[in-house]
């Protein structure tokens, strides 16, 4: 078998190699464009009212319901891996839910309980980050605030946005995350903000949420008691110009930084926000993306931490500068000891 090669004017072809770039570990590490970083990490948190130990969730093998010591335990664990954020999402007891999703704007409700919590707890040294959404509070599990069809009422709902603002704010937020796309939705958190003087507490716009099949095992996590879908108000997977103007109207309306809600099928959503902003940009590695990787290990199918790392570099390179992974804390951990990746 011959071993010769056409010539070019640079010698033997090819004359160009790129695997002289991957030809070690070492090379490959220094020639790598994207790079993960425990601060570009957010890990969400459940804690339930309640409970006595943290509740493991059949559907997101790992992770739990935490109870409010577990989920102190977790934010410091989060703090001393260098976790950027922490976004926590309350679960109140089946009997407190209401049409109007009374928990989540009283001051004593699991979630404020929480921000407390972890505030105390951790203080400045791990952000920390609070669903404003009324989805987990009311008992027919959507949103928002339904009208006398049962349909969600925009208008009504922003009244109630406002209020979760407010108490959210009091209870130790650093930032609030507006994650039921609601028309407005952070024009009036950001007046509500504003009008308690509390202009420090930032925005993060849910900009392009998607009426995702991938939310599935989130809620189990919170204990949904949705029945149909929210197509109505999140958006349309077939739409992208769509999201363009979703953000528009949220920068306008003074989001701080913004977000593509899932990660993972989103990937050219996320490019394009990521290349008209120059505010901050977040997605959201969720439920779903989550545990089609853990069910997948589980089975033998895939190299599990390989494909952690494979996806969140994927976010990373199309333009999160933040993601929100059930996986933080873990992979800040390997981060630091620089044994993936």
């Amino acid at each position: 078998m011959s071993t010769t090669h056409d010539t070019t004017p640079y010698g033997a072809f090819p004359g160009t190699r790129p695997r002289r770039l991957r030809v070690n570990p070492a090379m490959r590490r220094l020639v790598s464009e994207t790079r993960l970083h425990p601060a570009e990490l957010i890990l969400p948190a459940f804690v339930a009212e309640g409970v006595s130990e943290p509740l493991p969730l059949a559907s997101m093998p790992g992770v739990v319901q935490h109870t409010r010591d577990s989920l102190r335990k977790a934010a410091v664990e989060a703090v001393e891996a260098g976790v950027g954020a922490i976004m926590l999402y309350g679960v109140p007891e089946e009997s407190k839910k209401d049409a109007i999703g009374s928990p989540g704007t009283d001051p004593d409700g699991i979630l404020q309980v929480a921000l407390r919590d972890v505030r105390s707890e951790v203080g400045d040294d791990l952000i920390v980050m609070s669903d404003l959404c009324l989805d987990e509070h009311t008992d027919h599990g959507h949103c928002g605030v339904l009208d006398a069809e049962g349909r969600v009422d925009n208008d009504a709902t922003l009244e109630r946005y406002a209020e979760m603002a407010r108490v959210q704010a009091d209870a130790g937020a650093h930032v609030l995350g507006t994650s039921g796309m609601m028309d407005g939705q952070v024009g009036v958190a950001r007046a509500a903000l504003d009008g308690i003087g509390r202009q420090d507490v930032s925005i993060l716009a849910y900009t392009a949420k998607y009426a995702s099949a991938f939310y599935g095992p989130f809620r189990e996590a919170v204990a949904s008691s949705l029945k149909g879908d929210r197509k109505t108000y999140q958006q349309d997977p077939a739409n992208a110009r769509e999201a363009l103007r979703e953000l528009a109207l949220d920068l306008a309306e003074g989001a701080d930084m913004v977000m593509v809600k899932p990660a993972l099928p989103y990937l050219d959503i996320l490019r394009r926000i990521a290349d008209e902003t120059d505010v901050p940009v977040a997605a959201y590695q969720v439920s779903g993306e989550y545990s089609m990787v853990e069910a997948a290990a589980a089975n033998g199918w895939i190299d599990r931490d390989r494909a952690i790392m494979e996806t969140l570099t994927s976010v990373r390179r199309a333009g999160a500068g933040m993601i929100l992974t059930y996986w933080a804390t873990e992979v800040a951990q390997w981060l630091n000891r620089g044994d993936r990746g």
